[in-house]
């Protein structure tokens, strides 16, 4: 079964930290994709940018609303796609994450959106 770790940071965050401490945060989570990726779970990960943009579509009208969106408490800064058999193996793949030190870390299944 496929499930997501998303990474969920306060915003400004990033900001806050020297470019030597990036760089070891940065470096965590690499060897930490590198060894999900040699247990055989990983499917995907990266890290998302703070900058968006929201779609909606109403009654034939498309609204555009440019980030980076001041009412956002929190923002998803990155992602861990994994294949693994049980909730148990992402929730114990989770624990290992760096982030968790810094962030919070969603784990959610991934499936079709009628079940």
């Amino acid at each position: 079964m496929s499930y997501m770790l998303l990474i969920v940071e306060e915003p400004g965050q990033r900001t806050e930290r020297t470019r030597e401490e990036a760089e070891h945060v940065f470096q965590r989570m690499l060897d930490y994709s590198d060894a999900l990726e040699r247990q055989g779970v990983l499917v995907t990960s990266n890290s998302l940018r703070s900058d968006a943009t929201r779609l909606k579509r109403r009654e034939g009208r498309v609204d555009l609303i440019d980030g980076p969106f001041a009412e956002t408490k929190e923002l998803v800064g990155g992602f861990f796609l994994l294949n693994v058999k049980t909730y148990d193996e992402a929730l114990a793949c989770a624990r290992e994450c760096p982030a968790a030190e810094w962030a919070s870390i969603e784990i959610r299944g991934v499936g079709p959106c009628y079940t």
